[in-house]
């Protein structure tokens, strides 16, 4: 059973080391404990979005049906033929995450067979937090946050809204080319920009005055998103103040790029990252010596 479950850990690493280009990063800086459980819980929350997507999949309702109950099982520790959920399992456990959030992503992935158009930005917001801040809340379980008055969790959720709003509008050509437009639809009649517009790859004045708004509107989630930091444990105040820093600067980048998502992807560059990952391990071993001068 311990080489099976040795296994697991090893594969979800590498799935997190070859997909989570922007989250493995931050996974770097965690003790290595952690940073395992990261790996496996990331590697359950990219197949269920792979369940939902990926074009190969030919009956995505009864696949994701079908790894609902793979859930409800790996709970009970049955795995099946699973290389994920041995260690997914055992991160559950080993830090008491709540179930109910990968639920909640599940049934936020699912959203995604059911809805191609989002009407208000409420609409769009519970699918960000189905996706995204529900992971906040399972990163907060392994790292370790303050609970009292329930602020960490507002905050994580806020970063969730974020982060995932940089991706939409990191993606909008990509997503539209498979059938899908994330921007409130009251959003797009209000700026004057019709589904044809993005279509035909259009940067005009009505389409990048909506990106601009719908940065600001991101900017505002990360101003309280940002509030999180100091209620992190400090072993893992580097991991989120790396993804924080790659996330936003994503979000820079389509702003920098006068809101064009068209023709070239909004990134960070390798380099980049790497100093957010050295910048932060020098922050964090200063804040140590600190912390023995004051012993």
């Amino acid at each position: 059973m311990q080489d099976r479950l040795r296994a697991s850990y090893r594969y979800c690493e590498r799935i997190a080391r070859s997909q989570a280009r922007n989250f493995y990063y931050s996974f770097v800086a965690l003790p290595p404990e952690q940073r395992a459980a990261m790996c496996a819980v990331y590697a359950f929350m990219r197949y269920s979005d792979d369940v939902s997507d990926e074009a190969a999949i030919t009956d995505r309702f009864d696949a994701i049906q079908s790894w609902r109950a793979a859930l409800d099982r790996a709970l009970d520790g049955d795995y099946g033929d699973s290389l994920i959920l041995p260690a997914f399992h055992d991160t559950v456990c080993r830090y008491r995450i709540p179930a109910q959030f990968f639920y909640e992503l599940i049934e936020g992935t699912a959203m995604d067979l059911t809805h191609t158009r989002y009407e208000t930005w409420d609409d769009l917001y519970l699918y960000c937090y189905r996706v995204a801040s529900v992971v906040g809340f399972v990163c907060l379980h392994i790292w370790g946050f303050d609970a009292a008055e329930g602020k960490a969790l507002r905050y994580a959720e806020a970063c969730g809204i974020a982060f995932q709003l940089t991706n939409i509008l990191r993606d909008i050509g990509e997503d539209y080319d498979r059938g899908r437009i994330y921007l409130p639809q009251e959003d797009m009649r209000r700026f004057c920009v019709s589904e044809a517009d993005i279509g035909s790859r259009s940067l005009s004045k009505d389409f990048q005055a909506l990106m601009r708004f719908e940065v600001e509107r991101a900017r505002s989630y990360y101003a309280e998103a940002k509030k999180l930091l100091p209620l992190l444990s400090k072993e893992a105040q580097p991991t989120f103040a790396i993804m924080y820093r790659i996330y936003r600067g994503i979000l820079d980048a389509i702003e920098r790029n006068n809101y064009d998502v068209f023709s070239r992807r909004a990134r960070v560059s390798t380099w980049r990252k790497v100093r957010y990952v050295l910048e932060a391990w020098v922050r964090q071993h200063r804040s140590l010596e600190l912390d023995k001068e004051k012993e």
